[in-house]
């Protein structure tokens, strides 16, 4: 069986979370003036979806109509730290004083992990709860 893990040349892996988001307007707003990410347009009539980005990470935000259709990873058990995205950035210090400037709500704060990772936690305006973190074996 092949390597699929293997490096191929001219092969880039990209990943876009999906949230389902009660206000796609209001959260677009908010990934844009509180975390740095931007979106071209949104979609439908009256607005249902967008996709934000920042560099090569990207969220698609679907909004379904009703409220309280929303559920991030974190519903069933608050007080745990369960993610609903992570991003591998390239200065987590750097990244917190930034988004910490902007009012973000930051729930954890900056931490050198075991698995040589230093990272933080926020909080978007849905609760969903988003890690942003660096490599520090480099």
């Amino acid at each position: 069986m092949p390597d699929t893990n293997a490096q191929a040349p001219n092969v880039m892996w990209r990943v876009a979370p999906y949230f389902v988001v009660d206000d796609v307007v209001a959260t677009a707003n908010f990934y844009r003036d509180k975390l740095g990410f931007d979106y071209e347009r949104l979609w439908g009539e009256p607005p249902c979806f967008t996709i934000v980005r920042r560099h090569r990470a990207m969220i698609m935000l679907r909004q379904l109509g009703a409220a309280g259709s929303m559920h991030p990873n974190r519903t069933p058990d608050p007080d745990d730290f369960v993610w609903d995205a992570y991003f591998w950035v390239d200065n987590a210090d750097a990244l917190h004083d930034q988004f910490q400037a902007n009012g973000v709500k930051i729930v954890r704060p900056l931490c050198d992990q075991e698995y040589n990772m230093r990272e933080f936690d926020i909080e978007d305006c849905n609760g969903f709860r988003l890690c942003f973190g660096h490599d520090t074996s480099r």
